[in-house]
């Protein structure tokens, strides 16, 4: 399979053969469509060539727009997008993903992952597989699954997920998670990297006396941590110098000291929501969104 030059950066290869980017670019929560548009060129101008969205963010066209008007060739980004809850099941996946591919007003995608491990996840995956089979879909995978659901995925499945995209930060790290992730070759990609601008943690002196030695933000810090643990990250921001700070972490590395500082700052505590909680599945599964 050739592989794709992301602008020379640092990428990861999945356990398909694929490379996916070390260091990509989130749009979660961009509702206003004319901002997330501008968000994403200026991140491609940047350097990014990973950009994330999902199907229930409502900004799939906004991404797509970018993408057509970022002056960077399609086969140059990597695009991956998620199938939500209400279309988890087999005969309802395929046409999910057609809408998500003319949304983006792509012929393909890089990445296609369940969004949650809800409804008929296994016949989900089989009409995944499918689309991967037909060259649809470079690579698919998951978000949100704890072990007992990737488990069960995997007992009813020919193909492996190639990532588990989950929140992590260094407040709530998911360790057990994570051993899982590496011991199966699936790449492990935190969601909310910083923990959504908690205040404690970019506030936090250990992390502050971090970044001062090597002339940089607290997050700049924690997205090197993350880099260097092996995870595939993906920051948000709609604000140009953020956007251009976030992408600034390939110039420097964390010691293993301080690698076990930010290890250190675990809390065991989520920020958001517990796939385990049976009222936030309830709630899931009763979700309809018009997309």
């Amino acid at each position: 399979m050739a592989q794709k030059i992301y602008a020379g950066q640092p990428v990861i290869t999945l356990n398909n053969g694929v490379d996916i980017p070390a260091l990509g670019f989130g749009v979660w929560q961009m509702e206003d469509l004319k901002e997330c548009e501008n968000a994403v060129i200026k991140a491609v101008e940047v350097g990014y060539r990973m950009i994330d969205t999902a199907s229930i963010y409502l900004n799939e066209t906004a991404v797509g727009n970018a993408i057509k008007n970022c002056g960077v060739d399609r086969d140059e980004l990597f695009v991956t997008s998620k199938l939500w809850v209400q279309d988890i099941a087999y005969d309802k996946a395929k046409g999910a993903f057609q809408r998500t591919l003319d949304r983006l007003q792509l012929e393909y995608l890089d990445l296609y992952l369940i969004h949650w491990p809800y409804g008929d996840f296994i016949g989900a995956w089989k009409a995944m597989e499918e689309l991967y089979y037909e060259g649809k879909i470079k690579a698919i995978g998951v978000c949100n699954f704890p072990v007992e659901k990737m488990e069960e995925l995997k007992a009813n499945s020919t193909v492996l997920p190639v990532i588990n995209q989950i929140e992590l930060h260094p407040l709530f790290q998911q360790k057990e998670l994570q051993v899982y992730d590496r011991e199966n070759n699936i790449v492990t990609q935190p969601w909310s990297p910083l923990g959504n601008g908690n205040a404690g943690l970019l506030d936090n002196s250990e992390l502050k006396a971090i970044a001062e030695k090597y002339g940089k933000t607290v997050a700049q810090v924690i997205l090197r941590w993350h880099l260097q643990e092996g995870f595939c990250v993906i920051p948000k921001s709609v604000t140009p110098s953020r956007i251009e700070a976030n992408f600034n972490v390939f110039d420097f590395e964390l010691s293993e000291d301080e690698m076990n500082i930010v290890r250190s700052l675990d809390t065991g505590k989520r920020l958001f929501f517990d796939p385990k909680d049976p009222s936030w599945e309830k709630k899931m599964l009763n979700s309809v969104a018009d997309i």
